[in-house]
């Protein structure tokens, strides 16, 4: 009888919680869904080919985004080419080479606390140490993000270093594969998954940054190529959707590059999801 009770109840706590998770992943993709919704029915209608192509000009009171649009791609190739090595590299070091474990704690720790400072702050440090000395540019904003960025990309690469099995390793020591060989042929095909999220999630909070890009990239709408463009003062689509938005109250122009923007990440990772299923399929074969 008791036992009857005791699984009557276990059931009845089963099926509480996974209604409670169910409850909450329909709330979470609800959400998501409302979100798409309202930003692209708001801003999709006020997207048209001269927006998309001309850049703004204030004689004419015509409304352009392109170089906002070309800025955010500069400024988020900038910050990849930057970022991965040193992210990567590092997490390779901490995890394949060092042997101070008490080092390796503190760098780990000091990543940690530095994915946790506001991003103002780093704002305002990029426009101290980058802005004084190389100009107010896209090139100080993409060094301003790599600080911000650079836990991000080397503690999701440390992880998928470590589910890498130890076998493999011993095994391809065993065939006389030196360490760097065994780290580039061995370990590193096995973590692309790893790195490739770090990838998604840098450039997601790149295209969501608009507050410390407002005290070191600054807010022209120039449009320049790519090497004047990194040299020079920009602003990206976040910064513009701010401008438009909030100084100047042209709120149909800002939804505009709301959703633009939004199309732009989904784009991006939608291509990151393609290359990782890409390597994926190589590694499975």
């Amino acid at each position: 009888m008791r036992s009857n009770q005791l699984s009557g109840r276990r059931k009845g706590y089963d099926v509480l919680m996974r209604s409670l998770m169910i409850l909450c992943s329909g709330l979470t993709a609800a959400l998501v869904l409302f979100l798409l919704v309202y930003v692209l029915s708001k801003g999709l209608p006020n997207v048209t080919w001269e927006m998309l192509s001309t850049s703004p000009s204030y004689l004419t009171k015509r409304v352009g985004l392109l170089p906002d649009i070309l800025n955010t791609i500069y400024i988020v190739l900038a910050t990849l080419v930057m970022v991965l090595p040193l992210g990567v590299g590092a997490a390779i070091y901490l995890t394949e080479y060092a042997s101070n474990k008490k080092l390796v704690a503190v760098i780990e720790y000091a990543a940690e606390t530095l994915s946790g400072i506001p991003s103002i702050i780093y704002g305002l440090v990029g426009m101290l140490i980058f802005s004084n000395n190389i100009g107010t540019s896209l090139m100080a904003g993409a060094m301003t993000l790599v600080i911000m960025n650079l836990p991000t990309i080397m503690r999701s690469t440390q992880e998928s270093l470590k589910t890498v099995p130890q076998s493999y390793r011993e095994g391809a020591f065993g065939l006389g594969a030196g360490k760097w060989r065994v780290v580039r042929t061995v370990v590193l095909p096995g973590c692309v998954d790893g790195v490739i999220t770090g990838c998604i999630l840098t450039v997601g909070r790149i295209l969501g940054e608009s507050a410390a890009l407002l005290f070191t990239a600054g807010f022209a709408h120039a449009l320049n190529g790519v090497w004047e463009g990194l040299w020079s003062p920009g602003a990206t689509l976040t910064v513009a959707l701010y401008v438009y938005a909030k100084d100047q109250g042209e709120f149909e122009v800002a939804f505009a590059a709301a959703a633009i923007l939004m199309l732009l990440t989904l784009l991006i990772n939608l291509s990151a999801a393609l290359v990782q299923k890409h390597f994926a399929k190589r590694r499975s074969l």
